[in-house]
């Protein structure tokens, strides 16, 4: 599974990053978020799927 986020969609909740820490960081500048790795390890997938779930402006995108 690869992940990514919409930096045009993410408005800085943190949501992402408070469920899934080793998938998702937090910009500096203005809390936006990014992932930390494009493909997402198979024991990081339930939390980076539930993270996407979670997200207000549904700006992460999940691909197989």
């Amino acid at each position: 599974m690869k992940v990514r986020v919409d930096s045009e969609r993410c408005q800085g909740h943190t949501l992402c990053s408070m469920i899934a820490p080793e998938s998702f960081e937090l910009s500096e500048l203005d809390g936006s978020s990014s992932a930390v790795n494009e493909v997402v390890p198979e024991d990081q997938q339930d939390k980076v799927r539930e993270a996407a779930q979670s997200c207000p402006e549904q700006a992460i995108i999940l691909t197989d």
